[in-house]
């Protein structure tokens, strides 16, 4: 029996258990033994062994075994690590199959524009895990997909959200640009926030490896726009993710003080107060205290 999503009329968001709040997420391919032994040395904050784009399709069989001595040797040295999957259920099963489920912290279903879609592979993990099924995180990478975020983020099973933003503008045909790609992540992002959810991508082109002030760019504007962090494809963009994705230094500093005046207040019996000619009232301290947070 395939678990319950509550698509005909709107819930409150739930709490939802949750893989550690990651800023970056870097992708090896399943069959780049090559980058195994360093790359829980990158510092991304999760590693994600590929099985689908990175994988040519005469490759996929040879693969799957790869993903799964990859798994286990990634975990082992501590990492955080997901899987991505083949987005057709006949390739995901065989994707599935004798996964070691207990060093898996979440499996990637690419190109989801359904929640049957999350259905379908939550009933498989359960089956196959023995009750050690991971976190599943829905990738949203088409038109449909981002219409139907909400009703996807929905889903029980879920941790997180990713906007695919190469393979959206593949479908409309356009260069992976803001001026395409801001609306559709926007609605993502909503989506994931209005139900607890992380949101992981760039309203930009994730390909860009060499010019990192470009890259820096975008990732800074992924931030203001609500994503929480972004997957990397090469390990130069994990320092400008992780360092865009996490308080600056002066916002730290502004956060102690708006955290310090807010305490003044209440001992003064002050509902607000003036910092730097500015009022400072609820919704500015809570978005304080959760960047002071953030470096704990």
């Amino acid at each position: 029996m395939s678990l319950p999503v509550h698509t005909d009329a709107f819930r409150e968001p739930s709490p939802r258990p949750s893989l550690t709040a990651c800023r970056s997420l870097l992708f090896l391919p399943a069959t780049a033994e090559h980058m195994l032994d360093k790359a829980p040395q990158r510092g991304a904050d999760a590693l994600i062994v590929d099985l689908e784009d990175s994988i040519a399709p005469e490759r996929k069989a040879e693969a799957r075994p790869m993903a799964r001595a990859a798994v286990r040797s990634l975990a082992s040295r501590g990492a955080a690590v997901l899987l991505r999957v083949n987005s057709a259920p006949a390739l995901w099963r065989l994707d599935l199959q004798d996964m070691p489920w207990q060093d898996l912290a979440a499996v990637m279903l690419p190109k989801v524009e359904t929640p049957q879609q999350v259905d379908a592979l939550t009933q498989a993990l359960a089956e196959q895990s023995g009750g050690r099924a991971p976190h599943v995180v829905a990738l949203l990478e088409t038109p449909r997909g981002v219409l139907a975020a909400a009703n996807v983020a929905r889903h029980p099973a879920l941790v997180a959200l990713g906007f695919g933003a190469e393979d959206y503008a593949a479908a409309l045909g356009v260069v992976p640009v803001p001026l395409a790609l801001a609306w559709p992540a926007q609605q993502v992002i909503t989506a994931a926030h209005a139900f607890g959810l992380q949101c992981w991508g760039l309203a930009d082109s994730i390909a860009e490896v060499q010019d990192m002030v470009a890259f820096e760019k975008a990732v800074l504007m992924g931030r203001a726009m609500g994503f929480t962090g972004s997957v990397c494809i090469h390990p130069r963009q994990v320092p400008v993710v992780n360092g865009g994705f996490s308080p600056s230094a002066d916002e730290l500093r502004w956060a102690a003080q708006v955290v310090a005046a807010d305490e003044a207040a209440a001992a003064a019996g002050l509902g607000a107060v003036l910092l730097d000619g500015r009022m400072i009232d609820r919704p500015i301290v809570e978005r304080a205290r959760r960047w002071l947070a953030s470096t704990r």
